[in-house]
């Protein structure tokens, strides 16, 4: 059910100005995009694709869209296929349905195509969990056009699932049974974002937490609930391909990671790994944030936002590729002058 407008509320609109329109991937799939031009009177850096996760759809990243735009850039985002305002392929809007991971590529390559290719370059990517390792992913195969990707908590393991390889199984077994297209077991229509505060996943700041909340049960048709056992089957498939140790290896745009110190929903040791075996990366990560760090409280969100501000610098020349990748731990000044424009020296511990 693609959508060609926005849809914030009163206490959290979407940023002024947007351009909205519905795009096709390769196979017919209508995916909503929307794009903004920058509020900063200086010249524009560049443009940002802001890349969501599960579930996740543009509205939720107002916020973040405005300190961009603020930043002097051009911002775009847009609906994975099957949540927010893009096309379902289950008859029930609620079910967190994919075909195949692969498929979610496809949404990339269209977007680049038709929306990034409107902006102005140097194009860079900031993206969350599932977005962030499918744009790893689409770096591994060429096909992330941009100078630079912020990856946040990447989705290449999971620390919710407590027996990852039995709930491997079932999926699969559930799914040979052509039980594909239901819930998870155990799962439902609700969404994550809509339940109690207390003991959620996502944020330990409450005020965010709530607007998002209050979001996401104002614009039911755009949030979905549990995934279903086909999402569930290729998502443990595809983390198994993200975690062999080749696969970072063949990342070559410029890559920060940033993983959240107290995520219980990624597992934080496997994004480490993996961020330490790019050959062109470097990794920071924000104690006592949990899996949504653009959603958290405004310490972490400043800690991100020193990061990015220096990796991203829309108007320095960047070089072909960082020479090697480190893993730092943020603590107060949490970016080395290695992270800056210009100088990409691998980082040296925190």
């Amino acid at each position: 059910m693609a959508l060609n407008e926005l849809q914030g509320i009163d206490s959290y609109p979407v940023p002024s100005q947007p351009q909205v329109a519905v795009v096709s991937a390769r196979d017919g799939i209508g995916l909503r995009t929307a794009r903004w031009r920058p509020t900063a009177r200086k010249g524009a850096k560049g443009s940002v694709l802001v890349v969501a996760g599960r579930a996740e759809f543009i509205e939720r990243y107002s916020e973040v869209i405005a300190e961009l735009r603020r930043r002097g850039f051009h911002v775009a985002s847009f609906d994975w296929r099957g949540q927010g305002g893009s096309d379902r392929t289950v008859s029930n809007i609620r079910k967190g349905h994919v075909r195949r991971f692969d498929d979610y590529l496809l949404d990339l390559d269209v977007v680049f195509a038709e929306v990034m290719a409107r902006l102005p370059k140097p194009w860079f990517v900031l993206a969350h969990s599932m977005g962030a390792a499918l744009c790893l992913e689409a770096a591994r195969q060429n096909r992330l056009p941009v100078s630079r990707l912020v990856a946040l908590a990447p989705m290449v393991g999971l620390s919710m699932v407590e027996r990852p390889g039995l709930a491997r199984s079932a999926a699969a077994i559930l799914d040979g049974l052509l039980l594909g297209s239901s819930f998870v077991p155990g799962g439902g229509e609700t969404s994550i974002a809509t339940k109690p505060f207390a003991g959620n996943r996502l944020t330990s700041d409450p005020d965010r937490y709530a607007r998002n909340a209050t979001l996401s049960a104002a614009r039911p048709h755009l949030a979905v609930g549990d995934p279903t056992v086909r999402w569930v089957h290729e998502a443990f498939r595809f983390m198994e391909h993200m975690s062999a140790p080749a696969t970072p290896l063949d990342v070559r745009v410029p890559t920060l990671v940033i993983a959240a110190g107290a995520d219980p929903v990624v597992d934080t040791s496997s994004v480490e790994r993996f961020a330490a075996r790019l050959k062109t990366g470097l990794a920071l990560v924000l104690p006592g944030s949990r899996h949504e760090i653009l959603h958290e409280n405004d310490d972490i969100r400043a800690a991100f936002w020193a990061a990015f501000d220096a990796f991203v610098p829309g108007e320095t020349a960047l070089p072909a590729a960082l020479p090697a990748s480190a893993v730092q731990h943020g603590q107060g000044s949490l970016v080395d002058a290695a992270i800056a424009g210009g100088d990409d020296a691998p980082a040296t511990g925190g």
